[in-house]
């Protein structure tokens, strides 16, 4: 850090405090010369010890400007733009009104739901459904092996389709008349919402039947729980009203099956004069609601999973809502709600990573400034809990609300590079606990070590599925994760706690590579598919990043052995010395090995341009570096960008940065096509049926930490993967450079 700015501050400091002495109402010359200055001065160092706690925190870039440069709000009812607010663990999505009042109008966009981590529900197996029942048999070297890829029988459908994530309950305004009547978009006039992620709140005003309105949103940083506060500009504050649904089991956004009222209980089992206490019970399923008031307002049941919150003679009303597994009470009311939210989300910003972009020349340059500033609130509230995170987060549901273990590198592996390691390391003792479901996967199987699910939920089976139980990408991800540990905090902790999950990960990966004697080495599949999902499993073998990736897997693995004290696996080794090279065809690499037409035909150039990561978002001490770079420009040039995903262009710019393309880099991250759309709430939308996509956020994140801060082997200069022309002005702290 440089003090230079201290030291003179304190000289000048000193030199008008003597001056002071002299003269109290500061006659001098000298001190009216420089009051003004004086003044600005002490505000600005008030501010630094007020906002960083002591003067090591101090930082260059003004982050309160930054965020609030791009605080999203919202005139009118947009089905697109929702706001969130969360924790981690749990998440609560808000229409314009800053409750889930419009809820049916927003179904044709995103979801009003509210969800959390542990509220999962399973509907009975009442025929006994069992994984076997989708299993087929693949032959794999002269030996057979089982795969749950048979999707059409009753017992696929069941298996994948449960457990389910829940929406635990939906909290909207009602009219505050006789009936409680349902509010429409046309009830709603003179809107006007902001979220602002510098405090975790969502201020909404509007007005109602003349009535000026105005409600507080935020979330508890700890606890599963709302804080909402309503104001009214005559009586009556309109009703609050809470309706339960039961868990759907189909497939899309929409986590609510509000058609079967009669296969689940909502239970008031506790009341007082301000609280009350739901049980819910959905077959083995239970967990409770806790609901408190301000003032003489009373809950009313006027339904079998239906409660009225009203008070018809305050023009004000204030509540907490709480959520929990547990019949747990909690004293944290609105005031001490906010007063957390508010401490928060001001140390998240004002720690951590932080990109500046607005002395850039770019006409895009404060465009893609926005997208970093909401995807880090949008990755911190949606992918930083104890699980990894389905694609569409706490928001809707994708897959039944199942997580992908492929795309918990896009979710999450930005937190480390931008100094919130832990909002990682939060998930990862999931790994630890599934390590003996991961064991018996692989000895089922065939194979040493762990093999880690694709498509999953909390138990850590994978899901029956047709392309997902083929797919081995994500078996390196956990040594990237500990290793991506231990380069923020080199420790012995690091070591112990996750050497198991590094270990026995690469034992699975030295056994599931076989060895072929007449050619001498060591090749991936069949049956396999790659990343990029267009290849048939029993005719794939050695994609092009799958390579690369055993290959880091498995050096990081050693490394391990290595800082452990430990001598070097020869296995792990073997295999090493002896794996297939990266396919090549015509002076490009190709996808697969066993697709060598890669730029020749149009089929192969469609889905995820996966073979530019084995030089992007991975290292690679044995990459063609000059062949790589005409791969991107080729894949840049024929790629068909209408059918990639969210993140597809972070990873094309990891590459492009590596080769020494910064200019195809931010033309990658900034490519117009539809699903690198970023959303007014900062989601990247896909499609009608996946409206938001997390790893688009969090790829970009990864992206520019890397652009920024550099990598391994990177140029020596300031922000490597930025162009140089002089359109780019990038200031930037708290990063770290990709491996």
């Amino acid at each position: 850090m440089d003090w230079t700015f201290f030291l003179y501050f304190d000289a000048y400091i000193f030199k008008l405090i003597l001056i002071l002495k002299k003269d109290i109402f500061l006659k001098t010359r000298l001190v009216k010369k420089h009051s003004a200055f004086l003044l600005c001065l002490l505000l600005v160092l008030i501010g630094l010890f007020y906002n960083c706690g002591d003067v090591s925190n101090y930082r260059t870039i003004d982050r309160f400007a930054l965020v609030h440069r791009h605080l999203p709000d919202c005139r009118k009812a947009d089905v697109l733009s929702p706001f969130t607010v969360g924790n981690g663990e749990f998440a609560f999505t808000v229409d314009v009104t800053g409750l889930q009042t419009l809820a049916a109008f927003y179904e044709q966009g995103i979801p009003l739901v509210t969800q959390s981590q542990w509220g999962w529900h399973t509907v009975p197996n009442t025929k006994g459904f069992r994984r076997s029942q989708t299993w087929e048999y693949m032959d794999t070297y002269d030996r057979v092996v089982p795969y749950a890829s048979i999707m059409r029988s009753e017992a696929a459908e069941y298996l994948r389709s449960n457990p389910h994530r829940l929406n635990l309950g939906r909290i909207a305004f009602r009219k505050a008349d006789s009936a409680f009547s349902e509010i429409q978009v046309s009830d709603i006039s003179e809107i006007d919402q902001v979220l602002d992620i510098w405090t975790g709140k969502i201020h909404s005003f509007f007005v109602l039947d003349g009535k000026k309105i105005t409600v507080q949103t935020c979330v508890h940083p700890d606890l599963d729980q709302i804080a909402v506060s309503v104001r009214a500009s005559a009586p009556a504050v309109p009703a609050i009203c809470f309706d339960f649904p039961y868990g759907s089991v189909q497939w899309g956004k929409n986590a609510s099956d509000w058609d079967n009222p009669d296969r689940h209980t909502s239970s008031i089992i506790e009341k007082g004069n301000d609280y009350v206490t739901i049980e819910r019970q959905l077959d083995s399923t239970r967990y409770y609601v806790y609901i408190r008031w301000n003032g003489n307002a009373r809950l009313k049941t006027t339904g079998k999973h239906t409660f009225v919150l009203t008070n018809p003679d305050s023009r004000q009303l204030e509540f907490t809502c709480r959520f929990s597994p547990e019949n747990e009470m909690t004293r944290e009311n609105v005031t001490t709600t906010v007063q957390k939210s508010e401490n928060f989300w001001r140390n998240f910003w004002l720690n951590g990573g932080a990109v500046d972009l607005s002395e850039s020349r770019h006409p895009q340059a404060l465009e893609l400034e926005r997208r970093i500033v909401l995807s880090q609130y949008l990755t911190a509230i949606q992918c930083s809990g104890s699980l990894p995170p389905q694609e569409t987060g706490l928001t809707v549901n994708s897959w039944f609300g199942k997580f992908h273990l492929e795309m918990h590198w896009w979710h999450a592996v930005h937190f480390v590079l931008w100094g919130r390691p832990e909002m990682l390391e939060n998930s990862l003792d999931w790994y630890t606990k599934i390590l003996p479901r991961a064991r018996k996967k692989a000895l089922l199987q065939g194979y040493e070590g762990v093999r880690w699910p694709k498509m999953t939920s909390p138990d850590g089976l994978d899901s029956p599925s047709s392309v997902g139980v083929f797919l081995v990408w994500q078996q390196p991800h956990p040594i990237y994760y500990a290793e991506l540990l231990y380069r923020s905090n080199p420790d012995d902790r690091i070591l112990q706690q996750y050497k198991d999950i590094v270990f026995q990960t690469a034992d699975f990966m030295a056994s599931f590579a076989h060895w072929e004697e007449k050619f001498n080495r060591y090749v991936l599949g069949p049956p396999l598919i790659p990343a990029q999902e267009i290849y048939k499993p029993d005719k794939t073998m050695n994609p092009a990043f799958e390579l690369s990736y055993w290959a880091f897997g498995l050096k990081t693995a050693q490394k391990w052995r290595e800082r452990l004290g430990l001598a070097r696996e020869e296995k792990w080794d073997h295999v090493l010395g002896h794996l297939a090279p990266l396919p090549a065809n015509n002076g490009f690499f190709q996808n697969t090995e066993t697709a060598q037409n890669t730029f020749q035909d149009v089929f192969n150039r469609n889905d995820h341009p996966t073979l530019l990561g084995a030089y992007g978002m991975l290292p690679n001490d044995n990459i063609d570096v000059e062949m790589m770079r005409r791969t991107l420009e080729q894949v840049m040039a024929s790629w068909n960008w209408e059918r990639t995903w969210g993140w597809d262009y972070p990873l094309t710019a990891m590459t492009a940065a590596r080769v020494g393309r910064p200019d195809l880099a931010i033309q990658a991250l900034l490519m117009d096509v539809p699903k690198n759309t970023y959303l007014n709430n900062g989601h990247n939308h896909q499609s009608e049926r996946l409206p938001l996509y997390l790893p688009g956020n969090g790829g970009l994140l990864t992206a520019v930490a890397m652009m920024a801060a550099g990598w391994d082997g990177a140029p020596e200069k300031q922000t490597p993967g930025f162009p140089q022309d002089g359109e780019w002005t990038v200031k930037y702290e708290g990063l770290s450079p990709l491996p």
